[in-house]
């Protein structure tokens, strides 16, 4: 399977707390599959998807350094059994599949959350998702939560692309899902209304999230994101991986 491939040569897995949404602050194993089927312009993963010779924009172009991706360098291919076996070195027995888009990847990640399991049954799992893929039973019968963040314009995704009606019926079904939305301008907020009505997700699974990959960005988006979650039944989550070690890999 592919995994995203950390600077120092190793597989990006890695124990952490988890930074965001429904299990914010639970103890983790994060997989880091590599390749997306989506290219969000403010995307902190893009080492994943945004290879040399692609057409992607990225928030970043501008900034001196930064380039594209040369896929070789930034992908490490691994057994499942191999992953699996990684995975079950740290003292903490919940993964986080994520990436990327984990679900470009449901048979390697079956594989992984079967073989755990045999090793021991108290696994748990959760998968964060675009919602653009509907999940095989397979891997849904494994899996406790999906971690569901469609896309809005502000990604710079054509809806087409970010917005894929039997997925997020499906997800919006699931009483697995917790919505994930992130937020960078207040007008964002009338297509997260729109998108609730129209796949009728409850207010109490969704979950608003100020973008930002620095402190400052976040502390001035912080709070007029609390004041339309107060105001609107959402929940508000943050981002507390960054704000405990910053925009750290393997963190």
């Amino acid at each position: 399977m592919k995994l995203a491939r950390l600077p120092d040569g190793s597989p990006e897995i890695f124990h952490t707390l988890q930074g965001e949404g429904a299990s914010i602050g639970k103890p983790s194993v994060f997989i880091r599959s590599s390749l997306c089927n989506l290219h969000c312009q403010w995307c902190d993963t893009d080492y994943t998807w945004n290879w040399e010779g692609t057409p992607w924009t990225h928030e970043n172009d501008g900034k001196e350094g930064y380039k594209k991706y040369r896929k070789e360098d930034q992908i490490i291919e691994l057994d499942p059994k191999e992953v699996a076996r990684l995975a079950s070195t740290f003292p903490c027995r919940h993964l986080v599949l994520t990436g990327g888009e984990p679900l470009l990847h449901q048979n390697d990640f079956t594989f992984v959350i079967t073989h755990l399991r045999k090793e021991d049954p108290t696994w748990t799992a959760e998968v964060e998702t675009n919602g653009t893929l509907i999940p095989e039973t397979a891997l849904d019968d494994l899996v406790a939560n999906f971690n569901v963040s469609p896309k809005l314009s502000n990604s710079g995704n054509k809806e087409d692309l970010r917005l894929v009606a039997k997925a997020l019926e499906w997800f919006a079904a699931s009483p697995k899902s917790w919505f994930k939305f992130v937020i960078a301008e207040e007008h964002d907020f009338e297509e997260v209304a729109a998108l609730k009505d129209r796949f009728n997700i409850p207010a109490d699974r969704i979950f608003l999230m100020p973008e930002g990959r620095s402190q400052e960005v976040l502390q001035q988006r912080r709070l007029w994101v609390a004041d339309l979650c107060r105001d609107h039944g959402f929940r508000f989550t943050d981002r507390l991986h960054l704000q405990l070690w910053g925009p750290s890999r393997g963190k």
